[in-house]
């Protein structure tokens, strides 16, 4: 059974920042969307790649009516050493979701194979929500790769709310 369905209100999530703020779910108010990308980690060069391309395009998201924040499972003081080490300061960056919160999001649980990488962490995942905390799509990976592309995202955004697009996949 899947927790996230398109039209279904999704999972709370509360995390800490970098930014020394704490971020819920249920406080935002984002005129279209709010974005979760959720990312493997510090330990990841295909997170840190993907995120430094988010952190160009952050204007656009936001010019658009989208809120967004990077979540990962890191420690406080490996989010702050990748707040420092990447790209990344347009970016908001939480941290310390653990596998149990994860799983409420569908995401793939993996256990570390390289001494650099945790023990256990989960695998990307990108969900648009709407202001009613309702899933409006989401995209889920079991591997670092294949990630949605920031340029198509922006541009079905615009399409979405240009034509009133709804909510695909809830049957």
């Amino acid at each position: 059974m899947k927790n996230t369905l398109p039209g279904k209100e999704v999972p709370g999530l509360i995390v800490d920042t970098t930014n020394g703020m704490q971020w819920e779910l249920r406080d935002q108010k984002p005129e279209n969307f709010t974005m979760i990308v959720f990312y493997r980690g510090l330990h990841c060069p295909v997170c840190k790649k993907y995120l430094e391309e988010l952190n160009t395009k952050i204007d656009k998201f936001r010019n658009k009516g989208v809120s967004v924040i990077c979540v990962s499972g890191d420690s406080k003081e490996r989010a702050e050493e990748t707040a420092q080490k990447w790209d990344i300061g347009n970016l908001n960056i939480g941290y310390g979701l653990v596998p149990e919160d994860a799983r409420k999001w569908d995401l793939y649980i993996s256990e570390g194979i390289k001494e650099e990488e945790p023990d256990v962490f989960f695998e990307p995942g990108l969900f648009l929500i709407k202001p009613d905390f309702s899933l409006y799509a989401s995209s889920i990976q079991s591997m670092p790769f294949a990630r949605p592309k920031f340029d198509e995202l922006l541009k079905a955004i615009d399409f979405v709310l240009e034509e009133d697009y709804p909510a695909r996949g809830e049957a």
